[in-house]
């Protein structure tokens, strides 16, 4: 198998297990956005700003990586048209579930992020894209094919976590890794992360988390961290996290 496959298998496993972010949202929190009264994270604890969005009804946005029936089904209260792509069956289902029961349509994209997004150019109004580029090798594809599916004007909405959590033990106590973390290029990477059950996880600067954003064209309009709501780094208020809201102009 190849990395991307060991992930959408162990997202699944974790999904199974009762992950958090594959719990998918009641019928009374739908019913609560649809009175908007909602909030979304992309990051573990901070809520993205409602004037990050806008007025959602009537635009078209793609859940990038984003299943598990948390968002979509928020942004479909709200009158959004909706498109949600994930690799991981199990959060695909929990997407699946929520629509039918609340009664929403919604395109459902079983697809790897890493690979050409099955999509016509200019297609979106909004990408919303949670914590996930962490399981991508290179993640500066993929802000260049976010930017060709945006439409001129479209936002990209994406949450990330900081290279500062790979590089501690597991109590967050010493650090113990070089980086780049990369655990195709480093056994005993690969070795820490069979041990936590973690999957395939790469580190990534913010040279290419937000410079890849910069150099495939978006212009960046607001940025703001989080910690990681639980461990040692949480405790010191480490912030771990970050979010960045970007236009294509």
């Amino acid at each position: 198998m190849n990395y991307q496959e060991i992930n959408a298998q162990t997202i699944d496993k974790w999904v199974q297990a009762g992950w958090q972010w594959g719990i998918p949202i009641s019928h009374e929190q739908f019913e609560a956005a649809r009175h908007d009264q909602w909030d979304v994270v992309l990051t573990p604890t901070r809520p993205v700003p409602h004037e990050w969005f806008g007025d959602l009804k009537g635009k078209k946005i793609l859940g990038l990586a984003s299943g598990g029936g948390q968002q979509m089904p928020i942004f479909a209260a709200l009158g959004a048209d909706c498109t949600v792509l994930d690799y991981s069956s199990k959060q695909l289902e929990s997407e699946r579930l929520v629509a039918k029961r609340e009664g929403y349509p919604i395109r459902i994209v079983c697809a790897d992020m890493t690979k050409r997004l099955p999509f016509e150019a200019e297609e979106f109004d909004l990408i919303f894209h949670p914590v996930s580029n962490c399981y991508v090798e290179d993640v500066k594809p993929i802000w260049k094919e976010c930017w060709r599916v945006l439409k001129k004007g479209g936002v990209l909405i994406a949450g990330m976590n900081h290279p500062l959590i790979y590089m501690v033990d597991e109590e967050e106590k010493m650090i113990i890794n070089p980086m780049p973390f990369n655990p195709l290029k480093n056994k005993k990477q690969m070795e820490q992360l069979q041990r936590e059950d973690a999957g395939v996880q790469f580190s990534h600067s913010l040279e290419e988390q937000i410079g890849g954003q910069l150099e495939a064209g978006f212009k960046l309009t607001a940025l703001y961290e989080d910690t990681a709501g639980a461990g040692r780094l949480h405790e010191l208020n480490i912030p771990t996290f970050f979010a960045t809201r970007s236009v294509k102009e």
